[in-house]
């Protein structure tokens, strides 16, 4: 794997823009593609889902005690549900601390806000708010913005008629632990001295994942790590995205079969299993520092699921984001990532008593010229919208919408979005650092 800056490899998972359609949105799908009864069916549709936040364990090491390691628990190890309505959500903490939660990449859930909108939930208390499910797509419940070492849980809202149809649907989450000796677990924001680093999928240390022949499995690569951007590459395999961030994108081939994706960024990829009865392949995952296997992929000699594989499937639903941004009558705003910077504060002292870092109209479109001074890549978490990447001209966007990016020590990256959701909203700094402090900061568009 290469030794270019991690951030730089992201960008070369798509082609040049222009060989790429921009088929992200585009379209303008959605509600308003459906017909009159398909939308009032949706709209009155409510799920509700309990959540509960408690101390667990987990066995990461088989040299070493479990680890206690505190957990969202819901009905499963991922949370499913369908598209449309709103899911009515009771949160329950049964921790020693407070804790806020954040529903990654759910644009406009205002009154599902944390610490903007809603206070944090006290120890054994519970709360109970709603969040839309207007669009399909791989998001994530995760508890960690006050600083809780508790492990996320994904959630899947899925299509009612899925046009990119698959054998098997699959989440691979992907979590970070700095471990001591006695097999405890150094809390993110701590200084980790001599612990050693270790990757779960979906709690475990180096998985076996079975395929069979001519089989086509969509991936939810989630990386739950708590400050390490990572690369992914499946070794020997094809590896097609149809979506990043929970936001569809026109399918393209991932480069070398590689991924890139910031603390909480999500991929879905479509892999066809082609490889011959037997083969035993890995996962790896680069953090900037070494590659290291994290699961590995074999293929079953049971017989093939068909006689050929599948023809590349069309693009997924695409949310309704904007087909067009004015770039032309944009607020232009620049941000400074780092500690220092004056207005970023611990999630714990914030409050809106402070002034926004900027206000936007509702339907403007916002650019926003973010600036890495500090030493090490530091990762931007937007809340409430999606963006665009921006060219480094300025006279365009790369083809995909994002709610997460990764800026490297030295460079200033461009994004834009439409200010399309009324509202508070955070925006959430953190450095890739283990002994880093979460810093927040907020935005209104009214």
């Amino acid at each position: 794997m290469t030794k270019r800056p991690i951030v730089d490899l992201c960008l070369d998972l798509v082609r040049d823009r222009r060989e790429v359609m921009a088929g992200l949105g585009l379209t303008g799908l959605g509600l308003a593609a459906l017909g009159p009864g398909a939308r009032t069916a949706l709209a009155e549709t409510r799920q509700s889902l309990r959540l509960r936040a408690a101390a667990d364990t987990i066995a990461l090491d088989p040299a070493r005690p479990a680890t206690q390691a505190a957990s969202l628990q819901g009905s499963a190890a991922a949370i499913r549900v369908r598209r449309g309505g709103e899911l009515d959500l009771l949160l329950r903490n049964d921790l020693a601390a407070p804790l806020a939660l954040n529903v990654r990449g759910i644009d406009g859930a205002g009154s599902a806000e944390p610490l903007a909108r809603r206070a944090p939930v006290a120890a054994g208390a519970e709360d109970t708010f709603s969040v839309p499910l207007r669009h399909a797509g791989t998001f994530l419940c995760d508890g960690r913005l006050l600083g809780a070492a508790i492990r996320p849980l994904p959630l899947i809202i899925e299509h009612d008629n899925d046009v990119a149809p698959v054998d098997r649907d699959e989440v691979i989450l992907i979590e970070d632990w700095r471990l001591r000796a006695d097999g405890t677990a150094v809390a993110a924001g701590s200084p980790a001295g001599d612990a050693v680093t270790l990757y779960t999928v979906n709690g475990q240390v180096a998985p076996q994942i079975t395929l069979m022949v001519n089989q086509r499995l969509r991936f939810r690569f989630i990386n739950g790590c708590q400050r390490s951007v990572i690369a992914l590459k499946l070794e020997g395999h094809e590896v097609r995205v149809m979506a990043l961030d929970g936001a569809p994108a026109e399918p393209f081939p991932a480069r070398n079969g590689a991924l890139v994706l910031a603390p909480g960024g999500r991929a879905d990829v479509h892999v066809d299993a082609t490889a011959p009865p037997g083969s035993a392949t890995s996962i790896l995952l680069h953090d900037g520092k070494e590659a290291r296997p994290i699961a590995r992929l074999v293929t079953s000699g049971e017989p093939k699921v068909r006689a050929a594989p599948l023809p590349p499937a069309p693009a997924l639903p695409a949310n309704d984001l904007p087909a067009q941004l004015d770039l032309k009558g944009a607020l232009r705003l620049e941000l400074t990532l780092a500690a220092s910077e004056a207005g970023w504060v611990l999630p714990a002292n914030f409050g809106t008593a402070a002034a926004p870092t900027f206000r936007a109209k509702r339907g403007r479109t916002v650019v926003l010229a973010l600036t890495n001074r500090g030493s090490m890549a530091t990762v931007l978490h937007l809340h409430g919208h999606h963006f665009r990447l921006l060219d480094r001209l300025d006279d365009g966007w790369k083809p995909f919408w994002l709610d997460t990016l990764a800026v490297e020590p030295g460079q200033t990256q461009r994004i834009a979005f439409a200010a399309e959701h009324a509202g508070r909203w955070l925006i959430e700094s953190t450095t890739t650092d283990w002994a880093a402090p979460r810093l927040v900061r907020w935005y209104s568009v009214e």
